[in-house]
């Protein structure tokens, strides 16, 4: 039976304008004169450079401000069906309109942002979405951010029963040489006006493209409006393990299913199979192998390309840096892209999944910590839920040499915040973070550096 969800890249044919005008918004605006772009595309890269420039030799001497991106789509929506955009990073403090409503915004540069545009999109077809990124805010970071939509961006069509976005999950539970246990938990929403029920189906297969294990759970009520979590244990015999030295990368195929057989939905997700722990004497274990990780912290940007960074530039970054031995990737200091920890997840390279730069105390005047409070609970939920199932990542980290540990009683309490978001999401990882002159503070006696981190 054919896939009911469709997955579609937009990268082209974006109108692009730096600059911030009236209406720039609305479906009428005539944008014929605007700049034709690709996307991933990072503006402030082309400069020019300039001694004076706002967000100064943080950012590269680079420009900053306000840059739109208008893009007409032929959709025509059928019944039944739901629409949305995602974006897998705007940098930054974004706004999202489809034919003039606003459908979202987001403060942070480096979380993906999943919209839904069903409502409002014309019947004829002709959709118009406008995205406003604003970088004006300067200085924002201690480093160089790019500007624009600098990330990729797909249209997602599905059924009203649907897995949402980050709604798929799968974790090794038990691991033995001749069989391995996947837990599945699948998310399966229900946007239709009446109860229906469902089934998920897993077929997994093996790095070498053969089917080796499949279920189908038993019936599941979805009431309308809500959201329903169905797991189902996956027997994997004879488990080829990811491991550095041989990075073996299994894919799940998670279906939806009507009591009448029809597939609502499906989404593909690619995962291993390994056994990743710390110890406190011994240090990091790999597949019950003890080794040092010698790792890099890397930014999200790629030198002088900017931080639209090709694919390829990553490859022959990280291919490079496997081979004068490094092993383990920091992402420094907030979460890379998708098809970077594709690459760590091929290349075997493991990683530190790093998520803030800052809590509630600031590092530069106009940075995320003007938004914490409000929205970290919700950044740390989405990004977590999207990197949950790569391999490469063995540990979150919580925040970067975050300033808020001058005050215990707030970092503890900020710290607790985004652990029991990140445990509830994810329980197979730990979660640990870099201090900030801790014998200063005195992390170390105040209880904020003690083993409950973990």
């Amino acid at each position: 039976m054919a896939a009911p969800r469709t997955l579609t890249p937009l990268p082209d044919g974006w109108r692009f304008l730096q600059g911030d005008p009236e209406g720039a918004e609305t479906q009428t605006l005539d944008d014929t004169a605007w700049q034709i772009v690709s996307v991933p595309h990072d503006w402030a890269i082309a400069g020019p450079f300039d001694q004076k420039a706002k967000a100064a030799g943080e950012n590269g001497f680079l420009p900053n401000g306000v840059a739109w991106y208008r893009k007409l789509m032929n959709l025509k929506p059928q019944p039944g069906r739901r629409y949305f955009i995602e974006f897998d990073g705007i940098m930054e403090r974004s706004g999202v309109w489809v034919n003039g409503h606003h459908i979202g915004h987001r403060p942070m540069g480096y979380v993906g942002q999943r919209y839904e545009l069903t409502r409002h999109l014309r019947a004829d077809g002709r959709n118009i979405i406008a995205v406003r990124a604003d970088t004006s805010a300067a200085p924002s970071s201690r480093w160089y951010t790019g500007a624009g939509i600098y990330r990729h961006v797909r249209l997602i069509e599905t059924d009203n029963i649907h897995i949402p976005q980050g709604g798929a999950y799968l974790r090794a539970v038990k691991i033995g040489d001749s069989q391995a246990t996947i837990a599945v938990a699948t998310d399966v929403q229900n946007a239709s006006a009446a109860a229906r029920g469902v089934k998920v189906q897993v077929v997994v297969t093996a790095p070498d493209g053969r089917e080796v294990a499949r279920t189908t759970t038993p019936v599941t009520s979805v009431a309308a409006g809500r959201i329903a979590i169905i797991p189902a244990a996956i027997a994997l015999p004879n488990p080829q393990r990811w491991d550095i030295d041989d990075p073996a990368l299994y894919r799940a195929a998670i279906r939806v299913i009507a009591v009448d057989g029809t597939i609502l939905d499906n989404e593909d997700v690619r995962f291993g199979v390994r056994d990743a722990r710390f110890d406190p004497a011994t240090g990091f274990w790999l597949n019950g192998r003890n080794f040092k990780l010698k790792g890099v912290a890397l930014h999200h940007d790629g030198g002088a390309v900017g931080a639209a960074v090709p694919l390829a530039v990553w490859r022959q970054r990280l291919t490079t840096l496997k081979a004068q031995g490094v092993n383990a990737i920091r992402t420094a200091h907030n979460v890379p892209s998708p098809e970077f920890l594709d690459l760590t997840d091929e290349l075997g390279l493991v990683v530190m999944d790093e998520l803030f730069d800052q809590w509630n105390v600031a590092k530069t005047p106009e940075d995320y910590h003007l938004f914490f409070g409000d929205w970290h609970k919700r950044d740390t939920l989405d990004m977590v839920r999207r990197d949950r199932n790569h391999p490469s990542i063995v540990l979150w980290s919580a925040g970067n040499e975050i300033h808020d540990t001058a005050y215990p009683v707030q970092a503890k309490a900020a710290l607790r915040s985004i652990l029991d978001i990140v445990h509830a999401a994810d329980p197979s990882r730990p979660v640990t973070m870099a201090l900030f002159r801790p014998n200063v503070t005195k992390d170390y006696e105040n209880g904020l550096a003690i083993c409950w981190m973990w």
